[in-house]
């Protein structure tokens, strides 16, 4: 199988090449990234010597650059994780968002077209079902995103679901919580609190803290892609979670019972603006049709992470 994943050298992405290189040595991989910001080679270091890795430094809404990667390499499967991810960023300027975010997925779309017989994963954010006081998200559920990145994102599924109706292409979205574990650039909550407990700084909370997420570690949330490549069925959806609903404060709490530290580090700010209160997926359709389930424990899996982050402070 050939498979080309956008985005391979951010958080995300890496995770995802380093597992799949492992379990399928005979597969073939072509990682697209752009390198932006939270894009990082460095991530990838382990793989420059295999003989069915590439990458190609580009942008995904070059159409050149990916009907070349298609055509030369016969792809088979496109995994798109290639994102503007961060809500803050997206509140100050959301034109990155919707370039990436909807104009390159709607570039990756046209590309299927083209070239016949592609697959096409969309990874998605539970984040553009909006927020929730009770209850759980399923596949079913409207979209209602509160912010430009859920936006751009919520648009993008819907063009994916789109070219599956008119155009018969093989697509998948998977909607995922939020992820975590090594290499993961320090502007979201648990990377950015180790980051700012070994620089001896606060740690800024929005609003009261009390935002509650489901947490996933990152090498579940790939294991799952795995099993929608292999086994999703054509137009579905599916949401990926590990039950792990915590609120901003115990996350932060936790990282400093870990890190041996007082909770006088936690300082509040000016919540921020449409700060969605709550999210949490209902994950039994993965689980149940294509037979998924997460295998770290959140603890553990959290700890592990933030020790990585002690001893590789690439970050800086």
């Amino acid at each position: 199988m050939n498979i080309l994943t956008t985005g391979g050298a951010g958080f995300i992405g890496s995770h995802f090449l380093k597992y799949m290189t492992e379990k399928y040595p005979f597969y073939n991989f072509v990682n697209l990234d752009k390198l932006t910001y939270s894009g990082n080679e460095n991530n990838l270091i382990k793989l420059d010597d295999l003989k069915n890795y590439s990458f190609i430094q580009g942008d995904i809404t070059d159409k050149k650059i990916v009907a070349d990667i298609i055509r030369k390499n016969d792809i088979q499967v496109i995994v798109n994780i290639a994102a503007e991810t961060h809500v803050d960023r997206s509140i100050m300027n959301s034109s990155p968002f919707i370039q990436t975010n909807i104009v390159g997925t709607h570039q990756l779309l046209e590309a299927c077209c083209e070239f016949n017989e592609i697959k096409f994963i969309q990874i998605s954010t539970d984040e553009v079902y909006g927020s929730l006081s009770k209850g759980m998200f399923t596949e079913y559920s409207n979209l209602s995103p509160n912010n430009p990145y859920s936006a751009s994102k919520a648009g993008a599924d819907m063009l994916v679901k789109s070219y599956y109706h008119t155009f018969g292409l093989d697509v998948n979205i998977t909607r995922c919580t939020n992820n975590y574990g090594p290499n993961q650039y320090p502007e979201k909550l648990i990377p950015l609190t180790i980051k700012r407990i070994l620089e001896g700084k606060k740690i800024e909370l929005y609003g009261n803290g009390l935002n509650v997420r489901d947490w996933i570690y990152v090498k579940d949330h790939c294991s799952a892609i795995d099993e929608v490549i292999h086994r999703g069925v054509p137009g579905e959806i599916y949401n990926i979670g590990a039950n792990n609903e915590k609120s901003n404060i115990d996350i932060v709490k936790t990282i400093l019972d870990i890190l041996d530290e007082s909770i006088d580090k936690i300082e509040f700010t000016p919540d921020r603006l449409g700060h969605d209160r709550r999210y949490a997926l209902d994950s039994s359709k993965i689980r149940r049709e294509l037979k998924w389930t997460p295998a770290y424990s959140f603890y553990d899996s959290l700890k592990h992470t933030v020790l990585w982050y002690v001893n590789y402070q690439i970050w800086k």
